[in-house]
Order: C-alpha cells, then structure tokens, then sequence
C-alpha cells in the first residue's frame, strides 16, 4: 500500500542532489508495500517548492527528475525539508495528476503527503469550493493541502499569527478518516509538521553528538482558553473560532532530548516513515508515534504536540536504539511476526476495503475487475482454485457466490485439480487464490486454465506478483507483507476480497439488494469487531493453559459458514503447535468421527448465531452425551442450551452470517498461537514448512 518518507536537515549540509537521492531511496525500501505511482517535492530556488510525480515505478520518478532541467542539484542546502510518496490509488485514477505531493494553490504554499483516506472529504470540497477554491485532481488529499491554506489565510486575515503545530491542529479538527501526514510550507521554511491516525509513523534521528535524554517530551495544549473548532465540526476559523496566537509564545519550549551541553546547536537529521525499513540505513535511533500525535521539526529539534492530555496517554516517546536485523524490528513490540499480523487484522481488513467500499451509498467499486464483470456474470461455472489457507477463504465464501452470484461453484485444490485434468471449458471463470501469487500448485493450474481457454480472475497480497501478472484481472488483498508462515492477516483480507467480489456479482439484482446492503454494512463493522475480540487474548492464553496444553490432538466442530473457520483453525493449531487437529463439518460427526469422543479430547465448537444453530446445538449434544466437554464459541449475550459440561464459553460480537467468519478465526488464531509459545515453539517458522510454497 501506499509509503510516505520525508527527510530534514539542520546545520548538516546537503546538496539538492543528495536530499533528491536520499528520498528516493527512501521511498524503494518502502516499494515492497505496493503502489502505482511515486512523487517527492524539494525546496525549489525561490520561495516556491520543486514537485515530481511520476505513474509507475520509483525507478522512473528518478528518471523523470534526471531528464527535467529545473533542478540545480549541486545547490546546498544546510537547512531543509522534502517529502515523498507511493501511492495506491483509492480516490482518482492511477494518473499523474493525482501522483502525491498534492499541494494548496500553484504557489505550493502548503504541500502534502498522506496515507489512509478522508472519509469527509466530499463535504471539504464543496465548503473549499464554495471559498473559491479551484481543484485540479479527484483525490480526497488535495483537501488537506487547501484546507491548510484556507485555515492560514482566515487566521493571517483576521490578525492572529499561528504556529505550524497549532495550524496542523486546526486542520485536524475539521478531519476525519485515517491518516499518516507529512505537511511542508513557504510559510514555514525549514519546518515539518507530521502526525498518524490509524496509519503508521515514525522519525528516526541522526546526530554525531550524544542526546542528553532518550525520550521526547509530549506538549499538552494546557490553555484552557484555547478555542479551536469542534473536532469534525466542519467550520473554519473565523474570529469566534481561532483564537489569537502570541507570536512570543511559539517555540517557547525546548526539546530536552536536543539541548547540547554547551548550548550551540546541535547538525541534525530527521527521517520520517511509514516504515522502519527506510530508515534504518540512516540510523538506528527510532521513535513511534502514537495516534493523534502532531511532530513538529524546527531548528534541529523534534517537538510533540497533543490537542488535550487524555487518560493513558504517556507523556513521553521513547527513542529506541534498533540494534536488530530488519526482519526483528519490523515486528515493533511483538514477540513474532504471527502475533504482529494477528493484532494488525483490525488495519489490514480496513485497508483491503479502503477506497473501495462506499458504505454511505452501499456500493462497491473493485477496478481490477470493472471491465471483465460482464464477461464474469455470464460465465456458466465458477472455479475457486487455491492451496491451504486461500482454499479455506474459498470455502469461506463459496456459499455467498452461490446465493448471489446464482452460478454453481466448484471448489478445487490446486494440485488435485492438476492431478485429474479436470475438464475446463471457455464459459468457465477461474479465481486464483495465493498470499504470495507465486504458489506453484496454483500456478501451473493457472497455466492449464489460460491453455483451456477460460477467463482466469487472480486474488492475490503481493503486487508484481506471478499470478497477479498472468491473470486477465483480479483483486489484490492489499493485507501488507505477511511474513510469519502461517497466515492470519491475509486469509481474512482474502475473506473480504471474495465477499467483494460476490457482492459486485450481484450489483445488479433489485431482489439481492437488501441481502447486499446487510452485508456492506456488516464489513463497515469488521475493523472494530476483530479489534474487540483480540482483546479475548488473556482468556484465550488461560483456557490454553487449563485445558488444552500438552494434548496431543484436537477436533473442531463447524457447520455451514463455520466448517470453513473450523478447518482453518484446525490448520493453525496443526502448523504451529503441531497438536493433530482436524476440522470436522458438525454434520458429518455421526458418520464415523464420534467415535473419537470421549472425557479428554479436546473439542471446540463454533455454535454462533445463524439458521443452522439448532443442528449445531444437535452436535454438540451428541458430543456432550458421550462425556465430551466442548469449547464452545458463541456470540456476545447468546444463550445456548446446553447440558452444562462445557468447558469453556468463548464470546464474540455478532455480525451477518456469510461474516461471522471473520470475527470466529480470531480466537482460533489467539489459540493455536498460544498453545505454539507454550511449548517453546519458533512460531515463526514452524518446522518443514515455508511461507511461499514455490515447488510443486
């Protein structure tokens, strides 16, 4: 997904060339991450700011500046800021018009770069419009950029002078959506302002002298005579919303981790990033902001700023020495890179439905996929082709393609399907499921589609990827580099890519439309439902403890919806801990698998809430009746009737049936994770196993 870098020097000089060079560098560490389009701006050789943007790869961005005659690129520079960007386009297309930087007027008096999405962002242009604001691109960016130049004009007009912070903090309040922010002005010449929401920010420090202290002080806004507008108000300053700044007051603090000994100040360099592997060439001291955190960068120092002190919130940032390999410290306060993308599953969801899912509108917009729908819908049969836990995703939601797409589908796993040459035909459409796109199962059955003639459709993480090169169209999860072997974060994005998929299907059904609308509305709520049920983790860690570590096999029950879950979380447990476990259809448990019931093994059932519940509750009756005593994973408030020898109830939030997937994986993840560390297991890198099964 999208990167931001940006790069500030204070007393250590650097010329034009070198500052181009390190942003571009920058910005092919974060190339891993996906994206379509590139873009930085620098200090130009007056008051205006030299901006580049370029479609495609990064590699081109330097081309392009290379071959433009502006730049004078041995100029030094001992003071100054330039900003960077990968995009993914969510609002406009992949042009060079809507390439980040994005900037207030043609003077580039206020420029930016942002990842995340506006979600007001509508409502801004028609307010900026109306104060006579031209737009030049359809991204929702743009109005960030204009809103601080109309916020600083109000303020000027009015005779109040602002500080950056305290405009970056004026601006925000008229903010919503998710953002990581880098923001530069002529107003403010050698300064930076930056802050996160919901996106993720660091700065990294470099300097030849020793730091006094290894934190940063948090500034609260202690003024309670501060008026500011409303958050989210929608109103922009005029003289009963922005109060008067004494100009005496700016910089009035100093930055304790930046004071020198002997008071002369101190060659900086400041790197700021959405990820730590840009900036760990440059330097190993690293600090992570927070959410709501405003960064403000002047005179070789780091500020941070907070509208209001809030309960729980440290009053410091630390900055951390990194002295591991980029492989740990990716993985932040996280013990394993598994436990990280388990707990990233609230961002990585969120992301794979960003900028396309309207969920005012009820829409759904995939534009990999927007000009072969047609040839998609009057396919006679669909395929969903996959390996492991993609096949589980497959499985997932091969009902919901039933119910709304009305074609049948067989689900296949791709080698046996290569084992049976099973017959495919032109009328056919193939969907390729893969984490990592270069699954060799899946690709030579791909092969074997293409050579039959059917549409192929590629769901897939990696971009550039095989699979997502050879296919005729198709949708990247967008779930971020996942890279403990077992999957937890891209089985769910691939979940909710497929369900976007269904419901694009049916996009023009009047009789679906109830149907389709109960679902985007249960999507909109999945970030925040998976949020709630990491927070199960300490429940999860003591029913590992008291039941479950040390066994040696384990059986899951599912129906319906949830034999997917069951067979997923049978595959975590199995792969991680390497406890035998199998995922059983409840239906089935009659036909031979209750004869592995009795007072030890372990069972845990999925009974939330859907039309099939009184046949679970059925099963785990059967389960109960022969000594059986089941974990058994319910909805908040459901009450099950059982004959009280559980072990264990496991509550989680409840949303629409075909999604419940989604919510139920989470403790099954938290599982067999926990059940993994408990036995002193590399969870990491399970034993015989790899992340991209690249050999047949």
């Amino acid at each position: 997904m999208c990167g931001i870098f940006g790069y500030v020097n204070y007393l250590v000089d650097k010329s034009r060339g070198e500052i181009v060079d390190t942003l571009i560098e920058g910005l092919q560490k974060l190339e891993y991450r996906g994206y379509d389009s590139t873009g930085l701006a620098v200090d130009g050789d007056d008051d205006k700011a030299f901006i580049f943007r370029q479609v495609g790869k990064v590699a081109a961005l330097r081309d392009h500046i290379e071959k433009d005659l502006r730049p004078d690129t041995d100029k030094i520079f001992s003071s100054h800021v330039g900003i960077a960007h990968t995009r993914w386009a969510t609002h406009g297309n992949v042009t060079e018009n809507n390439c980040h930087p994005h900037t207030s007027d043609p003077n580039n008096e206020f420029v930016v770069v942002h990842n995340g999405i506006i979600t007001n962002f509508r409502d801004l242009r028609i307010l900026l419009k109306g104060k006579g604001f031209k737009f030049q691109t359809d991204t929702d960016t743009e109005c960030i950029a204009m809103l601080f130049k109309h916020i600083y004009d109000t303020n000027l007009k009015n005779g109040h002078e602002v500080d950056f912070n305290e405009l970056m903090k004026q601006v925000l309040y008229e903010l919503q959506g998710s953002y990581g922010l880098l923001v530069r002005s002529s107003h403010y010449p050698g300064e930076i302002v930056a802050t996160r929401k919901g996106s993720p920010l660091l700065v990294g420090v470099k300097t030849e002298r020793k730091m006094k202290v290894d934190f940063v002080d948090v500034e609260f806004n202690d003024d309670p005579e501060s008026q500011f507008a409303s958050p989210n108000s929608l109103r922009f300053p005029s003289d009963k919303t922005a109060k008067p700044s004494n100009s005496s007051k700016f910089h009035k603090s100093q930055s304790r981790a930046f004071l020198s000994e002997d008071g002369i100040p101190m060659p900086m360099e400041f790197f700021l990033s959405s990820d730590p592997s840009s900036v760990i060439e440059h330097t190993k001291k690293v600090l992570f902001l927070e959410d709501d955190d405003i960064v403000h960068i002047y005179n070789g120092e780091l500020h941070i700023h907070r509208a209001t002190k809030e309960k729980g919130i440290p009053a410091t940032r630390s900055i951390l020495t990194l002295e591991m390999e980029l492989a740990e410290i990716m993985k932040g306060p996280y013990k394993h890179f598994m436990q990280k993308e388990i707990f990233e599953q609230p961002d990585s969801t969120f992301n794979t439905m960003r900028g396309r899912i309207d969920f005012n509108e009820n829409v759904v917009r995939l534009g990999g996929l927007k000009d072969w729908l047609p040839t998609i819908k009057r396919a006679s049969r669909f395929l969903m082709i996959a390996c492991g836990t993609s096949y589980h995703s497959c499985l997932a939601t091969r009902p919901l393609f039933e119910e709304l797409a009305g074609v049948p589908v067989s689900l296949e796993v791709a080698s046996d399907f290569l084992d049976r040459s099973s017959p495919v035909s032109k009328n056919d459409v193939c969907f390729f499921v893969s984490q990592s796109g270069e699954t060799a199962d899946s690709m030579l059955a791909l092969q074997y589609c293409i050579e039959q003639g059917a549409t192929t459709v590629g769901i897939v993480n990696s971009v550039g990827s095989s699979i997502s090169r050879q296919t005729d169209c198709g949708v990247h999860v967008n779930a971020g580099p996942e890279i403990g072997v077992a999957s937890t974060k891209a089985y769910t994005s691939q979940y909710i890519a497929l369900v976007m998929v269904a419901l694009s299907l049916a996009s023009d059904s009047i009789a679906l439309r109830n149907r389709c609308i109960s679902i985007i509305q249960g999507l909109k709520r999945i970030p925040e439902q998976i949020k709630r049920s990491l927070e199960l983790e300490d429940q999860i860690k003591d029913i590992c403890d008291k039941h479950l570590n040390g066994q040696k096999n384990a059986l899951l029950l599912g129906r319906g919806y949830q034999f997917a879950t069951a067979l997923e979380g049978s595959l975590k447990i199995k792969e991680i801990s390497y406890i035998h476990s199998e995922g059983v259809a409840a239906g089935e448990l009659k036909h031979g698998v209750l004869a592995l019931v009795d007072k030890d093994l372990p069972i845990i059932a999925i009974a939330t809430k859907d039309s099939l519940l009184p046949k679970v509750q059925s099963a785990i009756s059967q389960v109960t009746a022969r000594e059986g005593r089941p974990i058994i994973i319910v909805n908040e408030g459901q009450k099950l009737q059982t004959n009280k020898k559980e072990l264990a109830f496991i509550e989680v939030p409840e949303n629409v049936d075909c999604l419940q997937g989604l919510i139920n994986v989470i403790p099954l993840q938290l599982m067999s994770y926990w059940l993994a560390v408990n036995q002193g297991i590399d969870v990491d890198f399970p034993r015989n196993l790899a992340k991209s099964v690249t050999v047949e």
